[in-house]
C-alpha cells in the first residue's frame, strides 16, 4: 500500500480507501447497494487495515446513519486506536423531511455533525465533506461553518463532493477573502468509462493543489465486466447510475479483458489499477458488500501497467473533446511541447 499527502496538507491517506456505503440497509433506490451486517462490516473494516487502508469514507445520509453507526463501531470492535484511522464524513443529503433537514446551511451542518461525531462514537472527524452543491444557501455561509468546526476542534480538513471546478474556485476564493479554512479535496466520480472530469476539474485539482478521492471507479460494477451480454443482477439493474454510454463501454471492456488475462487478476482490479497510475488521483474509494470483493479489488496495488497498457486503456475510454479543450490543444502545441521538453518543436 502506497501514501499520498492530502493535497496541501501534511495528512498521508491511503492510495485506497475503504467507502461505507454498503454498511446497514435501506430501501431507497440505492437499496440494492446496501446490506452489509455489523459482523460482516467488522471482516470487511479488519481486512483492510490489515492491507495497510487507513483511509476510510461515509456520509451521514447512507442508509440513513447506520452507515456511521456500523463504521464507528467496528474501529471498537477491532480495538483500532483512534489516531491510526482517517475518517471521512459528508453532510448536506436529507436527514429528515423538513425545509432545514438538508443543504449547506449552517444550521444543517451544524446539527448534522454532532450527530456524525455521536454515531462514529468520535470525538473529531479528519474529513468532513459538503456532499453536493446547495443553491440555496450563499459560499460565505457555507465557509464560515466549516472554518467554525476547525476552529472548534470538531473537524481536521474540509472537502466537497460532486461540485463543478468552477464552485470548487469560488469557494478558494471565499475562503482565502475570509482567511477562512480552505479546501482540501474534492470527491468524485472517475472511470474507465467517465473521464469527464478531466475537461475541467483534474486541470483544477492540479493548479489549486487539491487532493481527489474517486468514488464509483468501477462504475457500480460495469468495469467487473458482469453485466456483459445482457446479464442482469446487480445494482445496475435496479438504477441506471452512474449513466454509461453501453456502445462505448463496450469497446473499454474488450480492452479490459486482454491486459485482465496478461496479469492474471479481475477486470475490476485491472479498472482500479488504472486510476492509480493517473497523477491526479489521491485516493480511491472500495466499496463491497462481501469480503471477496475487497479482496479481489486490493490486488489493484499490486498491478503496474506498462505504457502500451496504459495506451490501450486511453485510447480505448477517451473522451471527445469539447469546445474550448479542443481550440486550447490546436493553439498550444508548440509551447505545450517546449514546456514539457525543453526544446524547440522542429
Amino acid at each position: 500500500m502506497r501514501y499520498k499527502v492530502l493535497g496541501k496538507t501534511g495528512l498521508f491517506v491511503s492510495e485506497l480507501c475503504l467507502g461505507t456505503m454498503t454498511f446497514g440497509t435501506h430501501s431507497g433506490r440505492f437499496a440494492s447497494a446496501t446490506g452489509v451486517g455489523q459482523e460482516e462490516a467488522d471482516a470487511i473494516v479488519r481486512r483492510a487495515f490489515d492491507e495497510g487502508i487507513n483511509f476510510i469514507d461515509t456520509a451521514n445520509v447512507y442508509t440513513g446513519g447506520q452507515s456511521e453507526e456500523i463504521t464507528g463501531r467496528a474501529l471498537k470492535n477491532l480495538g483500532i486506536a483512534r489516531q491510526d484511522v482517517v475518517i471521512s464524513t459528508k453532510v448536506e443529503g436529507a436527514m429528515g423531511k423538513g425545509p432545514n433537514d438538508s443543504g449547506a446551511s449552517r444550521y444543517h451542518i451544524m446539527e448534522q455533525v454532532k450527530a456524525s461525531l455521536k454515531r462514529l462514537g468520535t470525538e473529531h472527524i479528519d474529513l468532513y465533506q459538503i456532499h453536493a452543491w446547495d443553491s440555496a444557501t450563499s459560499l460565505e455561509e457555507v465557509v464560515r461553518a466549516l472554518d467554525d468546526l476547525v476552529r472548534q476542534g470538531l473537524v481536521r480538513y474540509v472537502g466537497v463532493s460532486n461540485w463543478a471546478a468552477w464552485q470548487v474556485v469560488q469557494a478558494l476564493g471565499v475562503a482565502e477573502r475570509l482567511n477562512a479554512t480552505r479546501l482540501h479535496s474534492v470527491q468524485s466520480y472517475y472511470s474507465l468509462v467517465g473521464r469527464e472530469l478531466e475537461r475541467e476539474i483534474v486541470p483544477m485539482l492540479e493548479a489549486q493543489g487539491l487532493g481527489l478521492m474517486v468514488w464509483s471507479p468501477l462504475a457500480s460494477g460495469y468495469l467487473s465486466g458482469k453485466y456483459r451480454d445482457g446479464k442482469s443482477g446487480g445494482r445496475r439493474t435496479s438504477i441506471d447510475f452512474p449513466p454509461i454510454n453501453e456502445e462505448r463501454g463496450e469497446v473499454v471492456l474488450d480492452a479490459l479483458d486482454g491486459i485482465a488475462v496478461t496479469h492474471g487478476v479481475s477486470m475490476a482490479a485491472i479498472s482500479i489499477a488504472w486510476l492509480l497510475h493517473q497523477r491526479p488521483v489521491t485516493s480511491v474509494i472500495l466499496g463491497a458488500k462481501r469480503l471477496e470483493q475487497l479482496e479481489d479489488n486490493l490486488k489493484a496495488t499490486e498491478v503496474r501497467l506498462s505504457e502500451s497498457e496504459l495506451k490501450t486503456l486511453d485510447e480505448a475510454s477517451a473522451i471527445v473533446p469539447e469546445y474550448p479543450g479542443w481550440m486550447a490543444q490546436m493553439h498550444n502545441v508548440e509551447r505545450r511541447v517546449l514546456f514539457e521538453s525543453g526544446e524547440l518543436p522542429r
